[in-house]
């Protein structure tokens, strides 16, 4: 079984979008089991000849997007490869290659957009969710999510332990609130109350 195949049997099939941001210690421990020195592979600088047409690059982005914060979580290894994975997030938008992937497997060509601290990054994850994921509605509240928190501290303050940084006084406010799950909760009343409104007969 070749190495892209592996990745992705192991990510698409056995562990399934249940298990993709929920699956707890044993996912993070199967991601460092069987595909650290994969991973490593790619934080050196090779598995360059993945990224040469869609399932490829999917496993690709899975590899350096995705399992670095299952191996990693609480680490600032967590976000070691995320420059090589959004250039080839980018390479594989501007070719099409995404939209080869069925849904919801297509979110991870975006997510390098979504785990960006850069705020036009972060319009193009929304953009990018808005557009062509229209499947399941969770996908695009957790992008627009991500952009709201970059608008408005222009990082993520979730990850300032891990990578040395101070947290603000309004970073801390905001973590002692319930940070990311908090404004998910927000965002999803949000959306749900304008779905209501638009549903209701006209007076």
């Amino acid at each position: 079984m070749s190495d892209p195949v592996e990745v992705l049997d192991f990510w698409i099939s056995e562990i399934g979008p249940k298990g993709w941001f929920s699956g707890g210690e044993a996912v993070d421990m199967a991601c460092r089991d069987r595909f650290l020195d994969l991973w490593q592979a790619a934080h050196d600088g090779g598995l360059g000849h993945w990224v040469e047409g869609p399932a490829g690059t999917l496993a690709y982005l899975v590899l350096t997007d995705q399992f670095p914060r299952n191996m990693f979580r609480g680490q600032a290894r967590a976000f070691a490869t995320d420059a090589r994975a959004r250039a080839a997030a980018r390479r594989a938008v501007a070719l099409g290659w995404d939209i080869a992937v069925p849904e919801p497997e297509r979110t991870f060509f975006y997510l390098p957009f979504g785990h960006s601290e850069d705020l036009s990054d972060q319009e193009w994850s929304v953009e990018l969710h808005a557009a062509r994921m229209v499947e399941d509605a969770e996908y695009l509240l957790h992008a627009r999510a991500h952009r709201e928190i970059i608008a408005r501290f222009g990082r993520f303050p979730f990850r300032n332990a891990a990578l040395g940084r101070a947290t603000t006084p309004e970073e801390q406010d905001f973590l002692a609130a319930g940070a990311y799950p908090a404004l998910v909760d927000r965002l999803r009343a949000g959306q749900q109350a304008g779905q209501e409104e638009s549903h209701a007969p006209d007076a």
